[in-house]
């Protein structure tokens, strides 16, 4: 297991998804945040608490939870890059046992998922701050306050990686894969909290549960504009566990759905 975690992690870093991932994770936390601050979430339409309080640094924050498209993108990649590039064949004939294979790029692209998650939280310290400072605004929370919020989305990222791993082993076509994450993750779920009943779900989906971190949400704040009332989120560890649920669920799927299927 040691030398196929060792092989995967040569193989993503021989690929151009390393030299991606930084600059997105920088972009992703640090310029969402800094271009929020900046403008001042009171400004927003419709306005929203400011940056010197608790609630403005907790919404500010959950943006960065709109990002986790990118992570899952990489996670899907994994898998279906080498079903597109018919380098699955090779693979699973140096390595027989596939669910060894597939465990081996979970735990590597769990270990990428983490020090993506720690770029994107570093920069959205670095920009909420600073920019804080450059418009002469004290951030309403406490410094362990928002490191831990920080924590949470980190390891919220990670877990969208091995979604992604997940769903690229399922689907396999590269172009299935990343059109599934990116209609599900920016549409169905925005459209399920704005319907009236249907909302009551929203908790318990990935984005409710990533929402629940940070115990804010844009397109909670979206649905009493739509529906008259916001959607409720679970307590954060209620959340962390949904997520970490739906992660298992997905890591499951990556290791035993291969085990039977052909290559091609």
């Amino acid at each position: 297991m040691n030398r196929l975690v060792r092989a995967e992690l040569r193989r993503l870093f021989s690929t151009p998804l390393w030299r991606w991932g930084p600059p997105v994770a920088v972009l992703s936390g640090g310029a969402l945040t800094a271009m929020a601050v900046l403008v001042g979430p009171e400004n927003f339409d419709p306005p929203m608490p400011g940056i010197d309080t608790g609630p403005g640094v907790r919404l500010v924050l959950s943006l960065i939870g709109l990002t986790v498209l990118a992570p899952a993108l990489f996670g899907a990649l994994a898998v279906t890059s080498e079903y597109r590039h018919r380098t699955i064949t090779y693979t699973f004939l140096f390595a027989p046992r596939r669910h060894r294979v597939l465990a081996a790029k979970l735990a590597a692209y769990a270990l990428a998922g983490t020090g993506y998650g720690l770029i994107v939280a570093g920069s959205a310290a670095i920009a909420l701050y600073g920019a804080a400072a450059a418009r002469g605004t004290e951030v309403g929370a406490s410094p362990g306050t928002v490191a831990g919020m920080l924590a949470c989305l980190t390891a919220a990222m990670t877990a969208y990686t091995v979604i992604g791993v997940g769903v690229g082993a399922l689907l396999r076509d590269q172009t299935a894969a990343l059109a599934v994450l990116g209609a599900y993750l920016y549409m169905v779920e925005h459209l399920l909290v704005l319907i009236p009943g249907v909302s009551a779900v929203y908790p318990f989906l990935p984005g409710g549960a990533t929402a629940a971190l940070t115990q804010a949400s844009l397109m909670g704040e979206a649905s009493i504009e739509v529906t008259g009332s916001a959607a409720t989120l679970l307590p954060p560890v209620l959340g962390a566990a949904v997520l970490l649920a739906y992660a298992l669920l997905a890591a499951a799927a990556a290791v035993l759905l291969p085990m039977r299927r052909d290559v091609t």
